[in-house]
């Protein structure tokens, strides 16, 4: 669970409190092929991370005045994650989409297989099903100010501090993610 710190915003997750997963086998070579399977991981999470990075910067421009919402749509255009109407409320809600839709694929599919391939990754991957959950909430309360932003530019300082909440939250729990499953992945394949 993540903890509360003063002024509402959350804290990451504890590390001491994440379960780790067997260790590697100390000889085990791999095949390119197998070492790609985990690599997709990493370069699925490196495209969240950097979305959410430019999501981050948008809005702290957007936030200072050093951007004009025009400015910002235009940036926004030349991002991956867009669609045809652009609005920083828009793309912060597809953002939480896609997220929500990488981790339902993760629990549905890559999850329930590693788990069945390797029991000992049962503690890792109930913690990192517990940390969706949770992201699920911050994905929500990101989309309540959003709400709030789109009724009143005034609520553009909510939009940011849930945004620096997400921000902190999905960054560990990718981070963990990755140090817990690229070497399985690789061992045990996605299916």
């Amino acid at each position: 669970m993540l903890s509360e710190q003063r002024g509402g915003e959350r804290a990451t997750w504890d590390e001491s409190a994440r379960p780790t997963g067997p260790a590697a086998e100390p000889d085990r070579t791999y095949t390119e092929a197998e070492l790609a399977t985990g690599r997709h991981l990493v370069d699925v999470h490196d495209g969240l991370r950097a979305e959410l990075a430019t999501l981050r910067d948008l809005v702290d421009q957007v936030s200072t005045g050093a951007l004009h919402a025009a400015a910002a749509r235009s940036h926004l255009n030349a991002m991956t994650i867009r669609q045809n109407s652009w609005t920083l409320g828009a793309y912060c809600a597809l953002y939480c989409r896609v997220v929500a839709t990488h981790h339902t694929i993760e629990d549905r599919s890559m999850f329930p297989h590693l788990r069945r391939a390797d029991s000992r990754l049962a503690p890792v991957i109930d913690r990192l099903e517990d940390e969706h959950h949770n992201i699920a909430d911050l994905l929500e309360s990101t989309d309540q100010a959003l709400v709030a932003f789109i009724n009143s530019a005034d609520a553009l300082p909510g939009v940011r501090t849930e945004i620096d909440n997400l921000s902190q939250a999905l960054i560990s729990h990718l981070s963990y993610e990755e140090r817990e499953l690229v070497e399985p992945l690789s061992r045990l394949g996605f299916y």
